[in-house]
């Protein structure tokens, strides 16, 4: 069981500061996995030619900008945990905050761009099983 069960009402408040927060998250995680898959690229170009060249400055400056941004989305999934949500997907925006509903703990589910809190889903279930409050 949760140590706090929050409203709908309770998670709307938050959602200024979830879009904020899980829109920097978003565009860091896209930039990281852009970065690495520069860097994945460039091993499979030098492993196809049996070796070469590398550009060491770029090579450099991607591992470091792949490092920046991962560490700037754990500090942002960090803050979203801070406020009681449970960071789901990070290419979705998905979040969940405990709530009961009947007596039953269910997840009350916001997804990056949503205004209002209108949907459910039982704790075994994801986004896909959400239900309409």
């Amino acid at each position: 069981m949760a140590e706090r069960h929050f409203t709908p009402l309770e998670v709307e408040k938050l959602i200024p500061a979830l879009t904020r927060i899980m829109g920097e998250v978003m565009t860091a995680a896209q930039e990281a996995n852009a970065a690495r898959e520069r860097r994945e690229a460039e091993q499979q170009r030098i492993a196809v030619s049996g070796g070469g060249v590398i550009d060491r400055a770029a090579w450099r400056a991607d591992t470091e900008l792949a490092e920046r941004l991962t560490r700037q989305v754990r500090e942002g999934v960090d803050r979203i945990v801070s406020l009681g949500g449970a960071p789901k997907d990070l290419g979705l925006g998905l979040v969940d905050f405990p709530h009961l509903r009947d007596g039953q703990e269910v997840n009350l589910c916001w997804k990056y761009g949503e205004t209002a809190i209108r949907h459910w889903h039982g704790l075994d279930e994801g986004y896909a099983a959400r239900k309409h409050l």
